[in-house]
């Protein structure tokens, strides 16, 4: 198991790395997870990603308590736990990316703009406002996820999940893009951004779900 931990943990800080270079986060303002059974792997508060060495690991068990490391857990570990016992999540991502985090200031829900609103699960909710690391701010991004592997949280962030590490940040990015998409449609003066309707995300949903390359690999396309 504690193999299993240590290549988890090596992909957990590439990725965190990741939405730095990637301009998601900015020094330590966001925050990584990933479940390996029991157990969850996550970014210590306040390290850099680029000071977090593969020997820095930080694990909790699904009720928050030290099963490895000696750094502290982020402060977001009751977001993180929460959507791990509410959801089939196997990692999330957390950030206070610049575009998703100005939309959240502005509207309840991000306005379905883009097809790739489906691959989110429908439009994506705001979560009221609540103080970081509080469990009431897990209530909140919880109620928002509902049917959802993303959402934004009022005046802060994205909260994002996945099955697998890239998926998870792969997904961040895409919120990041339509945020920053709807925020320059409708900066244009006098014209009002044109949004799908939800029938046509039902129908994008199901294309997705065949998306990319069979089983077989690029060697055998479609």
């Amino acid at each position: 198991m504690r193999q299993e931990w240590s290549e988890a943990w090596r992909e957990l800080v590439a990725t965190a790395r990741r939405t730095v270079a990637d301009g998601l986060v900015v020094g330590t303002s966001g925050n990584v997870s990933v479940r390996v059974g029991n157990a969850v792997l996550v970014t210590p508060s306040g390290v850099p990603y680029d000071r977090l060495g593969t020997h820095q690991m930080c694990a909790v068990d699904l009720a928050g308590r030290r099963l490895a490391g000696d750094l502290t857990p982020t402060s977001e570990l009751p977001m993180h736990l929460a959507v791990y016992a509410a959801t089939s999540a196997r990692a999330v991502v957390h950030t206070h990316a610049v575009h998703a985090t100005a939309v959240s200031t502005l509207v309840d829900e991000l306005p379905a703009v883009h097809y790739m609103t489906a691959a989110l699960g429908g439009p994506v909710r705001v979560a009221p406002y609540a103080t970081y690391g509080s469990d009431e701010l897990a209530r909140h991004a919880l109620a928002a996820l509902r049917d959802r592997t993303g959402c934004l949280l009022r005046n802060h962030g994205t909260l994002v999940h996945g099955q697998t590490l890239d998926q998870a940040h792969d997904r961040t990015a895409q919120l990041e893009w339509m945020c920053r998409v709807w925020l320059a449609a409708a900066a244009v003066p006098g014209r009002t951004p044109a949004l799908l309707p939800l029938e046509e995300l039902d129908r994008v949903a199901d294309k997705l779900r065949g998306y990319g390359q069979p089983p077989g690999g690029p060697d055998n396309p479609t």
